[in-house]
């Protein structure tokens, strides 16, 4: 199993990627869509803080094999919830005409 230092990095390192992405992307759509932008930030944060809560206080502490499978779950959403994240930002690219 990582050890919980290696996972919050994980999550802190694709969340902050997911955030500078957003910022550039923020620079070449619409005035129209920067709200969409700036609020999907926001839900990056919100994302990266409830999974960092959610490794410092495991559920089944007593049974490695729970342990196992929580943090083997929160991974799974970490990479489902960046997936998300980044098909919404290729919503918002501009077409080429």
């Amino acid at each position: 199993m990582s050890k919980i230092r290696e996972i919050k990095k994980d999550i802190t390192y694709l969340c902050e990627q997911m955030i500078l992405d957003a910022i550039q992307l923020s620079d070449i759509v619409d005035k129209k869509d920067k709200e969409q932008v700036y609020s999907m930030i926001t839900d990056i944060s919100v994302f990266h803080n409830e999974l960092i809560a959610r490794v410092n206080h495991p559920d089944g502490k007593d049974n490695p094999k729970l342990v196992k499978s929580y943090f083997k779950n929160i991974s799974i959403e970490l990479l489902s919830g960046s997936d998300k994240f980044y098909e919404k930002m290729n919503s918002l690219l501009p077409k080429e005409k």
